[in-house]
């Protein structure tokens, strides 16, 4: 990459980083008490918080020429004309924030040229911030972490699984897989925490949309790690239809430590609905993943 578009990546990184730390000030600044709550068209709650925060980031982001693809606007298809697109939620787990639970943040992905180029999550409730971008990797600022279980990595593989999903029944199947799980909200914070180490992997199986998952990504991707839909294809991004039908993230130390789980899959008969995902993952080359960790 040439001085100058270095440059200009570590503007808009920085650019990031202070809008993500404007919001969470914001978030920090209003009592539960105070925040009023509503129901959406499709029945997904959304708090005045979040949309005050939705409005500053674009106001702090958003250039001239950028497109822009948020959860709390109305899709505009002029974004797919666009060089640069910043992708974004201004509150990824609302259920969690609204109930006080510290699994939720604000995520903030910026796609250029058809690639994630730089990318940032931000709980401020415990004060994680989690950025990064193709040229320094994944930064992680972090503040207290609620969870002890994760701030060191047990001798079991650690995979989060969604809050939501758990409470429903959907993660009992896996729970005589050789891996520990722990429920935990926001999917943006989930992949987050894989990209930085404090976990292996995490999966959704059920759909997300892009603002949903790009920032969180985009750290996998930075980190080394690996991410496919529940087909078995790259995600990609700034699409007409926003929406995939699940998710798949692993650091690239958490898939050799969930061989045996991808092993159990491929040639077992009660995950054959992962195998679309679970056949890309266990054939990826162990010496080419082994060479990029240490490269780190």
């Amino acid at each position: 990459m040439n001085k100058a578009k270095n440059k200009r990546v570590q503007k808009d990184l920085d650019r990031i980083v202070a809008a993500l730390d404007a919001g969470g000030r914001i978030y920090r600044s209003k009592s539960m008490e105070n925040v009023r709550v509503r129901k959406k068209r499709g029945g997904d709650a959304v708090t005045d918080a979040e949309l005050q925060v939705n409005q500053l980031l674009r106001e702090m982001l958003v250039q001239d020429g950028d497109g822009w693809l948020s959860e709390e606007d109305v899709d505009n298809e002029d974004r797919l004309q666009r060089s640069r697109i910043w992708i974004v939620d201004p509150l990824d787990g609302t259920s969690e924030y609204v109930a006080q639970l510290p699994e939720w943040c604000i995520s903030i992905a910026l796609m250029e040229d058809g690639g994630l180029v730089a990318a940032g999550i931000f709980n401020p409730q415990t004060d994680e911030l989690i950025y990064g971008s193709r040229e320094i990797g994944v930064v992680c600022r972090s503040g207290r972490t609620p969870k002890a279980e994760i701030k060191v990595l047990p001798r079991e593989a650690l995979v989060l699984a969604s809050r939501s999903e758990v409470k429903r029944g959907e993660w009992k199947r896996f729970s005589e897989g050789p891996f520990q799980t722990l429920a935990v909200g926001s999917v943006a914070y989930k992949l987050a925490l894989v990209a930085a180490g404090k976990a292996d992997a995490t999966w959704t199986l059920v759909p997300k949309n892009e603002w949903d998952v790009a920032a969180g990504v985009a750290l996998l991707q930075f980190a080394q790690g690996h991410s496919l839909t529940t087909e078995g294809l790259a995600p990609t991004f700034n699409r007409k239809n926003p929406l995939f039908p699940g998710l798949i993230g692993f650091s690239a130390a958490g898939l050799e430590r969930l061989r045996p789980f991808l092993k159990c899959v491929v040639e077992g008969k009660e995950f054959r609905d992962c195998l679309p995902w679970a056949r890309p993952f266990a054939a990826l080359n162990s010496e080419i993943i082994r060479s990029g960790i240490q490269s780190r």
